[in-house]
């Protein structure tokens, strides 16, 4: 079973990496990928202005999620598995790890705008569709915004 742990910011380049990764599992070529880099690279910023936990496999990091934000709406704004390691319970684990990090930010909402293969998983997680929003990497791309009602609500 994997160990959930706090990252190390000297870990960034090998998180940034899993997350490419586990974004081409929806089978986008290497120019949307590319694209894709700057959003998914995590920097020194990420540790003082958001949540980070990874899931670790022994010392093989297979797992990573971020909540950021304050007040009564956060965000996930990263949920990324090792393509070998999906289907295993660890998504579902670092869900549960978002949802109770947003309540320690005072949330009661925390939004999620999912790549669109993902979206079904966040779905059975407990998140109902809110409309969409414009992609920050490709212009004229929309993306499912789905959220997650922390209020005193069962969320999964």
């Amino acid at each position: 079973m994997s160990v959930l742990r706090t990252p190390q910011p000297e870990e960034a380049a090998v998180l940034s990496d899993l997350c490419l990764r586990s974004k081409a599992v929806w089978g986008y070529d290497e120019a949307f990928l590319e694209a894709c880099r700057p959003a998914l690279t995590l920097t020194a910023d990420d540790w003082t202005d958001s949540d980070l936990q990874v899931a670790t496999d022994g010392e093989r990091i297979v797992g990573l999620a971020q909540v950021r934000g304050s007040g009564n709406h956060v965000e996930l704004d990263k949920l990324f598995i090792e393509p070998e390691a999906r289907a295993a319970g660890i998504g579902r684990r670092l869900f549960d790890w978002c949802v109770a990090a947003a309540r320690r930010r005072g949330a009661t909402v925390m939004t999620i705008d999912a790549d669109p293969g993902a979206a079904d998983f966040y779905r059975r997680m407990g998140a109902v569709d809110d409309g969409v929003v414009a992609s920050s990497v490709i212009p004229g791309r929309f993306l499912p915004r789905l959220k997650v009602d922390l209020g005193g609500g069962t969320t999964a």
